[in-house]
């Protein structure tokens, strides 16, 4: 059976939560060359609220299309959104689910709202989700067998 997509758009890029906040991604974790900054208008689905498209600028590998936020970044911008006056504020319960062309999000921003139809015409899910895992440096004890 195949699975529906969101957006209209063919997936595109791949995308990395990171939830530790001592550390900052300036390498990829894939391919261990430099990240740069850019903004991306994300689709986000807020538990309580609904689907909202926020501008996020997040570390980018163009050689990967890997998209990497830092989730404490990420929560902080979902705390100033309006989303914040919904009874039972979602706080940690969202999820992002790909990126909306930049048009039209900026055409959301003059308020000409769009609605949530045209926007997933313009909306292309993510290819793939990746978790990030690190073991901090330091000492150990040695593992038994």
């Amino acid at each position: 059976m195949a699975r529906s997509r969101i957006g209209k758009l063919k997936p595109r890029y791949s995308f990395l939560l990171n939830p530790y906040s001592d550390v900052r991604l300036s390498k990829c974790p894939r391919c261990q060359r430099l990240t740069h900054l850019r903004k991306f208008a994300l689709l986000i689905h807020l538990e309580g609220w609904g689907p909202m498209v926020l501008g996020k600028t997040c570390r980018y590998c163009t050689p990967c299309e890997l998209i990497m936020a830092h989730k404490d970044e990420l929560e902080a911008e979902l705390a100033r959104s309006p989303a914040r006056f919904v009874p039972g504020t979602p706080g940690h319960n969202y999820l992002v689910l790909g990126t909306v062309e930049r048009k039209v999000w900026q055409k959301g921003l003059t308020g000409k709202g769009n609605e949530l139809g045209d926007v997933l015409e313009h909306t292309a899910e993510f290819k793939k989700y990746f978790d990030l895992h690190y073991e901090p440096g330091g000492w150990y004890p040695a593992r038994e067998e």
